[in-house]
């Protein structure tokens, strides 16, 4: 299954002649948003043809990923379990849009401490999960490993040669991984980390054979889930001139980033750049339910 591109038409575009398209992964599937589609359909293959019935895996309260393998699991038949970070949402749950969605398609949950989160990784941890549920196919949080990774690779196709830069946002580095594995030799991949700091660079660094990319990680708008005025303002009058929503979290931040860099003249003249809209839309309503708490702007839905 591909996606299209389509072309991007903006002032700054247009007064700095860059080109921009973005590769619309998030039609890919009405219920599977964009990358994560590409992340678990290797995995579920490999769960099909390891015979399991049951998928578990790791998110928190708006995870795009927990929402995915919901419906992807629902869809192929299996069971799924979802390990979530925050004791606290156990009993308010069903006012969560995501683990509302989640619950519906099947989905059961184990509400754990931060604390105890943190250890999701470690053997002890998953031996303990699997006394207590039985055997299941572990898919880490976000979805990130060797088979996420391969399916990545498939987002960018011989169709894509013509581009000299390719963008993606940055959670967990699959995505961005998957995309520098497969990039064309002449093409020099831009990961947006959602994070602080620069520890993904060294985690991205284990995952790919070449040296054709750099993280940027200047636009994080305070770390994972965070966001300001400046970003939803942002996003919204994206919507406005394109008619495409972008999600805070992921590509809002991305475009944000990469439209700041066009306008510091980061591109030459004539540059052709690729970018990857991960999808993520599910999670705008529960965005804005934080933003009216803080008397944000709301993202226009």
């Amino acid at each position: 299954m591909q996606s299209i591109n389509q072309l991007i038409e903006h002032p700054l575009l247009v007064e700095k002649q860059v080109t921009l398209v973005l590769k619309r992964e998030d039609l890919l599937h009405p219920f599977i948003s964009g990358n994560k589609y590409r992340k678990l359909k290797y995995n579920l293959l490999a769960a099909k043809a390891e015979n399991q019935h049951t998928i578990l895996t790791f998110g928190g309260a708006y995870s795009n990923h927990i929402a995915a393998t919901a419906y992807a699991a629902k869809e192929k038949g299996f069971k799924a379990i979802g390990v979530i970070r925050g004791e606290e949402l156990e009993n308010s749950w069903q006012t969560n849009n995501t683990l509302k969605k989640a619950y519906d398609d099947g989905m059961r949950f184990k509400f754990i401490s931060r604390s105890d989160y943190r250890e999701k990784e470690s053997a002890e941890f998953i031996e303990a999960l699997r006394k207590e549920y039985g055997n299941f196919y572990l898919v880490p949080e976000g979805g990130t490993n060797s088979l996420a990774i391969k399916g990545c690779e498939e987002i960018i196709t011989k169709e894509d040669k013509e581009f000299d830069v390719v963008c993606s946002s940055v959670g967990t580095g699959g995505t961005v991984a998957g995309l520098i594995k497969s990039s064309f030799v002449h093409q020099k991949v831009f990961g947006f980390s959602t994070l602080k700091g620069d520890f993904l660079r060294n985690e991205i660094e284990q995952l790919v054979d070449n040296e054709r990319w750099q993280l940027v990680t200047k636009y994080h708008f305070g770390g994972y889930a965070k966001t300001s005025k400046e970003l939803i303002e942002f996003i919204n009058l994206f919507k406005d001139i394109t008619s495409i929503s972008l999600d805070p979290i992921y590509t809002g931040k991305m475009i944000f980033g990469l439209f700041d860099m066009i306008k510091h003249d980061t591109f030459a003249v004539g540059t052709k750049i690729i970018a990857i809209h991960t999808g993520g839309l599910q999670g705008i309503a529960g965005m804005n339910s934080v933003l009216k708490k803080k008397n944000l702007p709301l993202l226009n839905i």
